[in-house]
């Protein structure tokens, strides 16, 4: 891979059309970590792991997936944001991170299908029924509801004095659900036509602008295919999201921000940087782990890259990355490496147990 000469550097400051600007070009991505407490309310160590990130110099610090819906709860130790019980630790998470320096923002979040009836006590809901998993087909009054759920948890955002949230409209949870065009062919207006299919994703956006204040920053995670999405219609969908103005930002969940589409040389990046966006910056993710593969996203036309195994490794990798040679450390690495860039036990045994090769 080769970075030419470029005007944009990723530790230039971000500006954005709502809030206040990110100091730099790199984002913590939204990650899981299952070390939050039962009831969803923040614990020690997940504060830890947040403000270690934000002390190493992350220009926006993001919240794992949190549930705005009790029965979107997708997994044990999730971090919640349904409930006005979850204010307290959210308030001292935002406070935490604003006194380190860095931007804040909650990732909002129902698992749809992907709930955990185990965790929530009821059974998963979804666009379709199915039976097979359990899952029952969301009413369209209780798709409203849900919509209510994602504005109501911004709010409580707000509240908390987080500078923005970010709606999680990929990997197969619930937003992404209604993009599925193999499944979603409801009859009620969010379901069948691609327009309709992003029906919700859009009274999300609109609902979120509406309910928050004009410093708010609101943000959206697509996925550019799979779960049901073709890559058509992924860009279709990018490119509504960053013309309807109701965003600060569009972060693409690329898996691999270096690969190519079909058997061609065109790079997947391309498809979404190439987009008109306005006002909207656009951000990247996937596999991004050293200075270089981050200089040359941003040279690609990226606004900003989203770290996630890299900011695992190293809390403090946009400080390191000033080195334009920084790679980060090679995998497996050791508990007592984690422990030492403030991962918590719950999150490195998650780590071990369901990525290969990432404890040694």
């Amino acid at each position: 891979m080769t970075v030419t000469d470029t005007t944009t550097s990723t530790h230039e400051q971000l500006g954005l059309a709502h809030g206040p600007a990110w100091a730099n070009r790199f984002a913590l991505a939204p990650l899981t970590n299952t070390q939050s407490r039962a009831d969803g309310t923040l614990s020690e160590d997940e504060y830890r792991w947040l403000v270690a990130r934000a002390e190493g110099g992350f220009g926006l610090t993001m919240t794992c997936a949190t549930f705005v819906s009790p029965e979107g709860q997708a997994w044990a130790g999730q971090l919640g944001i349904s409930d006005d019980r979850h204010l307290p630790g959210l308030t001292r998470l935002a406070d935490g991170i604003r006194a380190a320096g860095s931007v804040s923002s909650v990732q909002l979040h129902h698992g749809g299908r992907r709930g955990n009836p185990d965790v929530t006590g009821v059974a998963s809901v979804a666009p379709w029924a199915d039976p097979d998993r359990g899952t029952v087909a969301l009413s369209t009054a209780e798709v409203q509801r849900a919509v209510a759920d994602f504005v109501a948890g911004a709010v409580r955002a707000q509240r908390a004095g987080f500078d923005g949230v970010e709606v999680h409209g990929a990997h197969g949870y619930l937003i992404c659900q209604f993009l599925d065009g193999r499944h979603n062919d409801r009859t009620d207006g969010y379901g069948g036509s691609l327009e309709d299919r992003a029906r919700m994703l859009f009274e999300v956006l609109r609902g979120i602008r509406e309910a928050t204040g004009p410093d708010f920053q609101v943000g959206v995670r697509l996925t550019p295919q799979g779960n049901g999405i073709v890559l058509d219609e992924g860009v279709i969908v990018a490119g509504w999201v960053l013309d309807s103005d109701l965003v600060d930002y569009v972060d693409m969940s690329l898996w691999d921000a270096f690969a190519t589409v079909g058997e061609g040389e065109d790079l997947l990046i391309d498809q979404f940087t190439r987009l008109p966006r306005g006002r909207t910056r656009l951000g990247v993710a996937g596999r991004i782990r050293t200075a270089e593969q981050a200089q040359w996203c941003l040279q690609q036309g990226a606004d900003f890259v989203d770290l996630g195994r890299a900011a695992i490794v190293h809390h403090d990798f946009p400080g390191r990355a000033t080195d334009p040679a920084f790679a980060m450390a090679d995998l497996p690495v050791t508990r007592e490496h984690l422990r030492g860039e403030r991962v918590g036990e719950d999150f490195i045994d998650y780590l071990d147990a369901g990525w290969p090769d990432f404890v040694a």
